[in-house]
């Protein structure tokens, strides 16, 4: 039978036995504990010789004795010689220091468990019956893979825990396209703060006992205004919750996140920043359009369609080697379209509407600024939209019209 035990090793004396590839692959683990490790081996491969120059470790370079256990907390022994290490094993067991023997692990009063991490969380895997490290490989990396993906309960219940907030950035909204990071820590999290836009589907995925505050803002309507935002989450991370600000897209890409920041900052309140698939170029890809393309446009201007269009914005509309994306820029597509045709960019640019990007509603209207205002209105285009404008949007860009194909009859 096996007990599993988590064992702090940091600051205390590891001897390691041989200085072969096993003794390389186990000594990095060790020494990211922080364990005092000593090695005595008559010689050492060129990785385990690395790690001792690179962390000043102590070497013995001569055979093992029995008495070189004594004083060990833990003791590896991989010397290639079953013989040895059984000796070593057995010095061990004679003087109660636990002992990993990596020549036959079901003879060593210890082992090393194939570990998966997320955060503070370690998992270790053993087997009860026998020694099996590929077995225990195998489990630990498809529960790693969970972890990762946030799919396994990750939350802290701790007394007087310190609060902190991580601002996630959740995508166009699809939840396989957010970040594993992302993912993991929503998984944490006590407290999630959202938008409206992004993956809002990750949200039935939480503990029934997560509050989740509901923020999103739509056209003309703001229920929670900004610094309301920034409160909320400055007071549940003072109350020692673990808060996530989940955002669609990106948090600094017309996200606000650059002034959540700075608010829990001023706080005192430990922040960071998740980045994620920002629409910008994640819808525009949906829809087959490659905001850069080789040839074609070598420069991409972001702008926000609430503001007044700017002069860099009219510099970009009037290059046609560079692309202009707009956000949030359905209602001022009359405005921008007066403003681009008075600067003289050409009619015929073309114009790609994106509605929906990343879910079973999205569509596409491809015109040119010429016309892009009448059949906008004609197709009933409404927000999320992203609007591409530039020679990217060009229907047949990366595949040719079918219409236009040879024997096609036209």
């Amino acid at each position: 039978m096996t007990t599993m035990l988590g064992i702090s090793l940091a600051g205390r004396d590891v001897l390691m036995v041989g200085g072969g590839t096993v003794t390389a692959r186990r000594l990095q683990r060790l020494l990211d504990d922080g364990a005092r490790v000593r090695i005595v081996a008559p010689l050492l491969s060129a990785e385990v010789q690395d790690l001792v120059d690179a962390h000043s470790l102590e070497w013995l370079p001569r055979p093992a004795r029995t008495t070189d256990v004594d004083g060990a907390w833990l003791v590896h022994t991989a010397t290639g010689v079953p013989r040895v290490d059984a000796l070593i094993a057995a010095a061990c067991e004679e003087r109660r220091i636990l002992c990993v023997n990596a020549s036959d692990g079901a003879h060593g009063t210890a082992r090393l468990a194939a570990e998966a991490r997320s955060g503070d969380v370690v998992v270790g895997v053993v087997s009860d019956a026998g020694v099996d490290p590929r077995r225990a490989a195998r489990l630990r990396d498809t529960i790693g893979a969970l972890l990762r993906e946030g799919r396994l309960p990750l939350r802290r219940r701790r007394a007087g825990a310190a609060g902190r907030v991580d601002l996630v950035g959740g995508g166009p909204g699809p939840t396989d396209l957010m970040t594993l990071r992302g993912r993991r820590l929503l998984a944490e999290a006590d407290v999630v703060v959202a938008d409206r836009l992004g993956p809002t589907d990750v949200l039935s995925e939480l503990d029934p006992d997560v509050e989740v505050i509901d923020v999103g803002k739509r056209p003309n309507h703001h229920p929670v205004p900004q610094h309301e935002i920034n409160a909320l989450l400055v007071a549940h991370a003072r109350a020692g919750k673990r808060v996530v600000r989940l955002k669609g897209g990106d948090p600094f890409v017309y996200g606000r996140g650059g002034e959540e920041v700075a608010a829990c900052l001023a706080a005192g309140i430990p922040v960071e920043v998740v980045p994620g698939l920002t629409s910008v170029v994640s819808v525009p890809q949906a829809a087959g359009i490659p905001v850069t393309h080789r040839g074609t446009a070598a420069g991409v201007h972001i702008v926000n369609g609430q503001a007044e269009t700017s002069e860099s914005t009219l510099a970009a509309l009037a290059d046609e080697t560079v692309t202009t994306v707009v956000l949030m820029g359905v209602a001022a597509l009359p405005r921008l379209v007066r403003a681009a045709e008075q600067a003289g960019v050409p009619a015929d640019r073309p114009i790609a509407v994106v509605e929906n990007g990343h879910t079973p509603h999205q569509r596409t209207t491809r015109t040119t600024l010429g016309r892009v205002v009448a059949d906008a209105a004609a197709a009933g285009v409404q927000n999320p939209a992203v609007i591409v404008v530039g020679e990217v949007a060009r229907a047949g860009l990366l595949m040719p019209d079918p219409s236009l194909a040879e024997g096609s009859g036209r």
